[in-house]
């Protein structure tokens, strides 16, 4: 459940298959499911604009990504949610908690990883018109970005990170009542999240980015090269070789973990049992997507 920014776009394929799983409703995951090939494709054109050459070429791509992980990944997602239905009817610690926060970014990386070569492949061939592009669609997230995480009233800042928490909360637990929301309100009040850190940082990893991408074309990388430098580029976005950045992630995961575990340790019973039957919903929708004939839950991806 996050409750700050995550900035990992190179993983683009994992992250919108485990928002599907984790925060999407069971009414709508077996219809939204299937469409991740079709949203990871727009979301990555968004950046670089592919011609048609290059479309053609990554929405194959992205179905064979797809195919890998709704085979080997889902049933993965099963388990961890099976194994999270039995644990969120007792009390949890920080430390249960940061470790759904690894196995789910463990799970990222595994589809990272198999999507790499084909993101080096292409990383070497955009060219100056697209890296501009890409430039553009990076202006457009990061006032994006201001917008919601860095408000000018402070008061107006913490109220939309109170309401993004408990939308979050709400989505799993259900409705929370107005001293749950109090609560939050008194824990974000004092959270170590810094927006300017985190968005000057940003700024500077997506020039690292354009700057790698020039550097791999400039010296005719191999694709072999090519992947190298950019899983370094993926791991920078973990964890910062900025040590203050570093120690901010650290920081704020510390954070995160604890606010998790508390605000869970005090709901009550119902909430408890509503987010066990939520996630035995979910976990019900993966195994049915895993063993189904792609296509047999929604039309397919265009």
């Amino acid at each position: 459940m996050r409750l700050f920014p995550s900035f990992a776009k190179a993983r683009i394929i994992g992250v919108l298959a485990l928002c599907v799983v984790l925060l999407a409703g069971c009414s709508v995951l077996r219809i939204t499911y299937p469409q991740v090939p079709a949203l990871a494709y727009w979301m990555i054109d968004n950046y670089v604009d592919f011609t048609s050459a290059q479309a053609t070429r990554v929405r194959e791509q992205i179905g064979q990504v797809y195919a890998w992980h709704r085979s080997t990944q889902l049933p993965v997602y099963a388990a961890l949610l099976q194994r999270g239905r039995s644990e969120i009817v007792a009390d949890v610690t920080p430390a249960q908690v940061c470790r759904w926060w690894d196995e789910i970014a463990a799970q990222a990386n595994k589809t990272f990883e198999q999507a790499l070569p084909a993101i080096a492949e292409h990383a070497l061939t955009l060219d100056a018109e697209q890296l501009a592009h890409m430039q553009t669609r990076f202006d457009k997230t990061n006032a994006d970005f201001r917008k919601d995480y860095m408000q000018a009233d402070r008061k107006d800042r913490l109220k939309e990170a109170v309401n993004r928490a408990v939308d979050r909360m709400e989505t799993l637990y259900g409705s929370i009542d107005d001293k749950q929301r109090e609560w939050i309100t008194r824990e974000l009040a004092a959270s170590p999240f810094d927006a300017e850190l985190w968005f000057t940082d940003r700024v500077a990893r997506q020039q690292v980015v354009l700057q790698t991408v020039r550097r791999l074309q400039r010296e005719r990388a191999s694709p072999a090269q090519a992947q190298a430098a950019l899983r370094v580029l993926a791991d920078q976005v973990q964890y910062s070789p900025n040590p203050v950045m570093r120690e901010a992630q650290e920081r704020v995961k510390s954070y995160g973990c604890d606010f998790g575990a508390r605000f869970h340790n005090g709901t009550t019973k119902k909430q408890r049992q509503a987010a066990a039957e939520r996630l035995k919903g979910w976990e019900d929708d993966v195994r049915a997507l895993a063993t189904e004939p792609r296509g047999a839950s929604g039309p397919p991806p265009t």
